[in-house]
């Protein structure tokens, strides 16, 4: 899951001094907020299909609270990780840890450029934030949520942002897991085991990344290239990309079908019908490359967005329905 903000540009202080606000703002922007918002959306919808029903206030709020500092935790150190990259690509070069921003000196020294945060900031940011989530998710929830949303910042950090991000084509692929698991931290916070169709919701999100990030990544292609990041877009020509969009589309429309037995029959027309809207603009992208002209990826990437939203929408709406159940 993909997001990015205007950069800090703040004045500091005119001690020389960068201002408390600045800082924190900068911090704030690190954890890449519209991300969570994401996140956020998958959870509460899960832990309502998994309470069949509605959780308690205090859960609820401890649960996406948690799953809000894992997620920014590890936003946080994938910015710390790959500051080198966001500086060349024109879409993160804004990001505290890269953008200059105009410093004022002591005495006669004048003004100065300066990032806004230093990486070891950065870096305890993101490990403090880590911390936090753990013990807030083992002790107000239980020791299962807090692992997967571990597991979770693991993942992101070691397996994408280290491993596999700038070695292979398929990065997006395995390390799109990572947005996965919030889905498990939700069931797990809700139940206290992780169940078969918590892991259909996993399996929804992880055929529904690679579509809404490399029509993302057709976009900004070039920045990926000057980066030297091998996202699919950069490596394989743009009918291949548009094929295998399509690909895990279906994959997608068909996994959320599988939930339907347990989700009902409601959320089964929604899912169904939210689908096909998906995959006609996944099919309208191909035809797009295939004439050879501007393929507009942008509309396929926001329409991904609004698709999940709506699809969990309907995982929470149908949760509160225990009558129409089969």
């Amino acid at each position: 899951m993909t997001g990015a903000l205007a950069p800090a540009t703040e004045p500091a202080a005119s001690s020389g001094r960068r201002s408390a606000r600045l800082i924190a703002r900068s911090l704030f922007l690190l954890t890449k907020p519209r991300i969570i918002e994401l996140l956020l959306v998958t959870t509460l919808p899960t832990m309502m299909l998994a309470d069949r029903g509605l959780p308690s206030l205090r859960l609820l709020l401890v649960t996406l609270l948690g799953g809000a500092l894992a997620a920014a935790s590890a936003n946080t150190l994938n910015c710390y990780i790959d500051r080198d990259i966001d500086a060349v690509m024109r879409r993160t070069r804004g990001r505290p840890l890269v953008a200059r921003v105009q410093v004022t000196g002591h005495g006669d020294a004048g003004p100065a450029a300066g990032t806004a945060i230093k990486p070891g900031e950065a870096l305890f940011s993101g490990v403090v934030l880590g911390a936090a989530s753990t013990l807030l998710l083992g002790l107000a929830a239980n020791w299962l949520a807090a692992a997967l949303a571990d597991a979770a910042i693991l993942f992101y950090v070691f397996i994408y942002t280290l491993g596999l991000k700038r070695r292979t084509a398929s990065n997006i692929v395995i390390g799109g897991a990572a947005g996965c698991f919030p889905v498990l931290v939700g069931w797990a916070a809700v139940t206290g085991r992780i169940s078969v169709w918590a892991g259909v919701l996993f399996a929804v999100i992880f055929f529904w990344t690679p579509p809404h990030f490399w029509a993302l990544a057709i976009k900004f292609r070039d920045d990926y290239a000057a980066a030297n990041v091998p996202m699919l877009p950069v490596v394989a020509t743009p009918s291949r990309v548009a094929r295998k969009i399509l690909l895990y589309s279906y994959a997608m429309v068909g996994v959320t079908l599988v939930l339907t037995p347990y989700a009902g029959w409601i959320y089964g027309c929604c899912a169904a019908g939210l689908g096909g809207w998906f995959l006609v603009e996944a099919h309208r992208l191909r035809g797009r490359i295939a004439a050879g002209v501007s393929p507009a990826p942008m509309r396929l990437f926001h329409l991904s967005i609004v698709y999940l939203t709506l699809l969990f929408a309907a995982v929470a709406v149908t949760a509160l329905l225990p009558w129409h159940h089969w």
